[in-house]
């Protein structure tokens, strides 16, 4: 079994994209102004690029144009595409050991591990992506109804989302309600294996359906002439085939607690979703002060909270400098396990993908937005670097036996480093 792990890749795509998006949208303050009231029709071109890096891991390319038409009716259209290329190893959730190690690949292929090393494996893959939105006001009201495309090695994905906004209170307030829904394929290459076996029969090489459907509910009130606040809930139902099919999970002797073997990942197939999101905008005298909270949480019991800090610090002529932190942390899915004991029943749901173990990350980064003297356009360049580690080891033996080590002690996960560069453009005309 190949693992080009499109799944992993396309939620790391998904979260970088929208990294991407909000970057362009941040950068162009003069479409966002023009779209709310345009004087006449115009065009918004806004380019990025994205480079991410994660030591040792994956590596991603992914430019991003989007083109806005804006009416002089307060219409808008647009359209995007993107095209982004991932490539490095990913680990494939076995456990490292402190000797030698032999594992056989649901495809029947033999590889050896050096002592120590995290098991990983390399893919490559690319994905080529299109949006399109169009909205539309009347009065007070605001709709906008959306669709998207997207196509790799091993997944594809057709959504169409609409939202409604409504304005109150001489624009004080807005109501915002809107819906989604994503009807994807996963076809794992291979075949797909089945949940909790040694994969070595596969289930077969037809498609596997997977459905998403999001609603949301938010509303943002202008406190004040310089402070505005919104709180935005929503909720996710995940059904069909939800399992990682390129993971696999290690058995262990329960004598010298050496992995001996591993069984693929197996996951239940809903999956249901809840977050809570509160945002501050903060206009001081001439910088702004952007403060958020995020509280997430599901029916796997992974629970998470998300802090974020950005300071605008307006520099003049159109150029501004953006200080940003943020510090997320989860707590484990109930079936995450590091490893299963060799000869023991085995459970109904079991996964050891560190995404969904209990993990914590740090990012600290800074954005530089400027227009050059007789340019039209605005250019931004965003930088990060995030930090990213599991808040619990597992427990291991020493090679040739000895007192056994406990969680915290054997760093046989160390964190993980990660860098990423944002090169954004926009331009009205």
């Amino acid at each position: 079994m190949q693992l080009a792990n499109g799944k992993r890749a396309s939620a790391l795509r998904s979260r970088l994209s929208a990294a991407a998006c909000m970057l362009m949208a941040a950068g162009a303050p003069a479409a966002a102004q023009a779209q709310a009231a345009p004087a006449a029709a115009s065009t918004q071109l806004d380019i990025s690029t994205l480079l991410y890096g994660e030591k040792d891991r994956a590596n991603v390319a992914e430019p991003i144009a989007r083109v806005t038409r804006l009416f002089a009716n307060g219409q808008s259209l647009s359209a995007q595409v993107g095209i982004d290329v991932i490539t490095g190893a990913s680990p494939t959730g076995a456990l490292p050991s402190g000797a030698l190690q032999t594992v056989t690949t649901p495809s029947g292929k033999t590889v050896q591990l050096s002592a120590n090393q995290i098991p990983t494996k390399s893919f490559k893959d690319i994905r080529r992506s299109f949006d399109a939105d169009w909205t539309v006001p009347v009065g007070l009201v605001s709709a906008t109804v959306g669709g998207h495309y997207s196509r790799e090695k091993d997944y594809e994905s057709f959504g169409e989302n609409a939202k409604v906004a409504i304005d109150l209170f001489h624009h004080r307030t807005t109501l915002t309600g809107g819906a989604g829904r994503n009807q994807d394929t996963v076809f794992p290459v291979g075949g797909t294996p089945v949940g909790l076996s040694d994969g070595s029969q596969p289930l077969g090489t037809g498609r596997n359906d997977k459905h998403v459907t999001t609603a949301l509910a938010g509303v943002t009130q202008v406190l004040t002439r310089r402070w505005l606040m919104s709180v935005n809930g929503s909720r996710t139902l995940e059904r069909g085939f939800l399992t990682e099919p390129y993971k696999v999970i290690s058995l262990k002797d329960p004598v010298t607690n050496a992995a001996v073997s591993q069984l693929t990942d197996n996951r239940p197939s809903s999956r249901d979703r809840d977050n809570v999101v509160v945002n501050s905008v903060y206009h001081l005298k001439k910088d702004v002060l952007y403060l958020s909270y995020r509280y997430y949480w599901d029916d796997w019991k992974v629970k998470s909270n998300t802090y974020d800090l950005r300071y605008r610090d307006d520099l003049g002529e159109g150029t501004f400098l953006e200080p940003h932190l943020r510090y997320y942390a989860q707590s484990a899915a109930d079936f995450f396990r590091f490893s299963l004991i060799n000869g023991k029943p085995l459970p109904r749901y079991a996964t050891s993908d560190m995404r969904l173990g209990k993990l914590q990350s740090m990012t600290a980064g800074v954005t530089l937005g400027f227009q050059p003297v007789g340019s039209r356009g605005e250019w931004t360049i965003r930088a990060e670097y995030i930090r990213q580690h599991l808040s619990d080891q597992p427990q291991v033996v020493r090679a040739g036996g000895g007192e056994e080590d406990g969680p915290g002690l054997t760093d046989m996960f160390p964190a993980l480093n990660i860098g990423s560069l944002v090169i954004g453009y926009s331009i009205n005309f």
